[in-house]
């Protein structure tokens, strides 16, 4: 899906613990991981901080793709960053960030009916904490299409598939999109 020449540049958006982005620098691409934990970046760097090829920084995504810096041949989102960023403040900068022909991909579950746009999402922490609340967004297929053609993206392409029997209830809701 993300169509990456040899040694490419990647951009994993909400990298969590690194194993996307390890995985594509063990291929010979060079992978920059972004994510806001502290306490997922920590486990990335003391498993994988001497993988060659691998970065990891310990920011927000917009705030990242704002500084200056190389462009980047694909960038991807597995339930990350694009979920949890507001899309007119995301979209446009990814987009600046990638080279001509780059690609942009990104996974989350598919929008409960009826509830769109912005919502609450609550992630459990320790028994005696409450639930860290945080904006997550959730668009119909249809919608995604629209927000990328609207910010210059080409040939987008929507699609839900299915949960693997018994494992899940939910499938992924899985967008590709081009520069």
């Amino acid at each position: 899906m993300l169509g990456l020449p040899a040694g490419g540049r990647v951009l994993d958006l909400g990298c969590g613990k690194g194993g996307n982005a390890v995985h594509l620098a063990s291929l010979g691409m060079r992978a920059v991981g972004v994510d806001v934990s502290h306490v997922q970046l920590r486990a990335a760097g003391q498993r994988w901080g001497e993988v060659p090829g691998l970065e990891l920084h310990h920011t927000e995504a917009v705030a990242y793709l704002q500084g200056a810096g190389e462009p980047f041949d694909a960038a991807y989102s597995v339930y990350g960053a694009v979920w949890f960023t507001d899309p007119h403040l995301l979209l446009p900068v990814i987009r600046e960030r990638l080279r001509p022909g780059g690609r942009f991909v990104f996974s989350q579950r598919p929008p409960v009916e009826g509830c769109y746009g912005c919502q609450a999402s609550y992630i459990p922490r320790g028994s005696d904490e409450d639930p860290l609340v945080v904006k997550r967004w959730d668009y119909e297929p249809e919608v995604w299409e629209q927000l990328l053609d609207r910010y210059g993206y080409t040939d987008v392409r929507t699609q839900v598939r299915a949960a693997p029997p018994g494992r899940r209830t939910v499938g992924t809701l899985i967008v590709q999109a081009s520069t």
